[in-house]
């Protein structure tokens, strides 16, 4: 049904659609699914009880605060717990660094506003997030990808797709959503080099680099182009080739809507002012509630928590799918966050998969969403699907890939890739 509002949409609102996402977790609210679909943290994680007791110290304590409209730039007492936390990383952020949004998709739109004209091109990760290429697609971006393997962004075809001139890079280097691969070291330092070489900035995700469950922390892009400028001192601040974002829905709850930026003083004032027309400033009372949370030590404590919880339900998602799937099929093992990738044989399609799937009562998400226009054949984005390992109990795990397997087993046979 459309009214005489849908002939007066913009240009852009036209061309946006819906996440594949958003609309399968409709899907899956029935009851008797196991969904491996959205990237959603545990809810039995969420700290609910220092929240509630949070929340009566906060109107006790500073009610009329909380409940008020506050600056743009966030709640002060909080940008400077980011900035101290960030610091152990090696990104020497001050407050005035700190821009605190409404989750960092808001970030991300607020990026795309601040940097995109229509026909620019993005250079990003072939798979890469959807929610970033939603918020980029509105405001009219072009892209170039490039391909991932085990160990992240392969900078070996980095160099060529550079030459096309790309306005920015959106990387993901920690436990990339929806591969879960890393980027390794040495492609970390390769990549901040070619970036400094070509004069090509890059907007570094990192929403889950807390969440590392095997192997050793990996210094931020970040910190590596400071190197790369020679700043070896905490005077010698440096953010000019690096926009880094991260947030609070993976380690203390998504329903707060609290994600920032850390970026330079002139890149954080164009932010505030772009973000003073889109919702004045994030929740008050969200950002000094998770403030009194989190302070005092309890947010590392928490993280350590989640950190066993995560790590127990990737270590069963994997022995199920090593139990349970045909070898013709094949994943990532990431070190750490909150996915799996999975990919089909030659003659597989993840959408088709997807419906007998939902038969068995389990869903997932198909690949091909997280490719940009044009990075693969689209024959070959769809053997590609999402899995989810932090959300669901063990049990529902184990039950949830053994359903899967009887249906890629149903599918394959169907096809004639008969499993060995």
């Amino acid at each position: 049904m459309t009214t005489p509002w849908s002939n007066r949409f913009a240009q852009r609102a036209k061309a946006a659609g819906s996440s594949a996402i958003r609309e399968l977790l409709k899907l899956t609210q029935q009851p008797d699914i196991i969904s491996f679909g959205g990237g959603l943290p545990a809810p039995e994680v969420f700290p609910v009880k220092e929240f509630q007791a949070a929340c009566q110290r906060v109107l006790e304590e500073k009610g009329p605060a909380s409940l008020q409209y506050g600056p743009t730039e966030g709640y002060p007492p909080l940008r400077e717990l980011i900035a101290r936390h960030t610091n152990r990383y090696g990104i020497k952020a001050k407050p005035e660094n700190v821009l605190i949004t409404s989750g960092s998709q808001q970030a991300l739109d607020l990026i795309g506003k601040m940097l995109i004209n229509p026909g620019d091109t993005l250079l990003v990760e072939a798979p890469t997030y959807l929610g970033a290429l939603q918020a980029f697609n509105m405001y009219g971006a072009e892209y170039v990808s490039v391909p991932t393997d085990e160990d992240g962004l392969q900078t070996d075809q980095l160099e060529d797709a550079l030459r096309s001139g790309p306005k920015f890079m959106y990387i993901l280097p920690n436990f990339q959503n929806p591969a879960g691969v890393t980027l390794s070291l040495e492609r970390r330092r390769k990549l901040v080099a070619l970036a400094d070489k070509y004069g090509i900035p890059i907007v570094e995700d990192d929403p889950y680099g807390q969440l590392r469950y095997e192997g050793k922390h990996l210094p931020p892009l970040l910190l590596l182009d400071r190197e790369t400028h020679g700043i070896k001192n905490d005077n010698g601040y440096h953010l000019g080739n690096i926009i880094y974002l991260s947030t609070f829905s993976k380690t203390l709850a998504p329903g707060l809507r609290l994600g920032w930026v850390v970026a330079p003083t002139d890149v954080i004032a164009k932010l505030v002012q772009l973000k003073q027309g889109t919702d004045l400033h994030t929740s008050s009372f969200n950002q000094i509630v998770a403030y009194e949370v989190a302070r005092g030590g309890f947010l590392d404590r928490h993280i350590r928590h989640i950190r066993q919880v995560y790590h127990e339900r990737r270590d069963i998602m994997l022995d199920a799918l090593e139990r349970n799937f045909p070898p013709e099929v094949t994943w990532t093992h990431p070190d750490g966050g909150l996915f799996l990738w999975v990919r089909l044989p030659h003659g597989m399609d993840s959408h088709t998969l997807l419906k007998a799937a939902l038969e068995q009562k389990v869903a997932f998400v198909p690949g091909d969403s997280f490719f940009a226009p044009g990075a693969v054949d689209p024959a070959e984005a769809r053997r590609y699907m999402r899995l989810n390992f932090s959300n669901a109990q063990p049990d529902m795990i184990r039950e949830g890939i053994r359903r899967m397997a009887v249906a890629v087993r149903e599918l394959m046979g169907q096809r004639g890739l008969v499993p060995a």
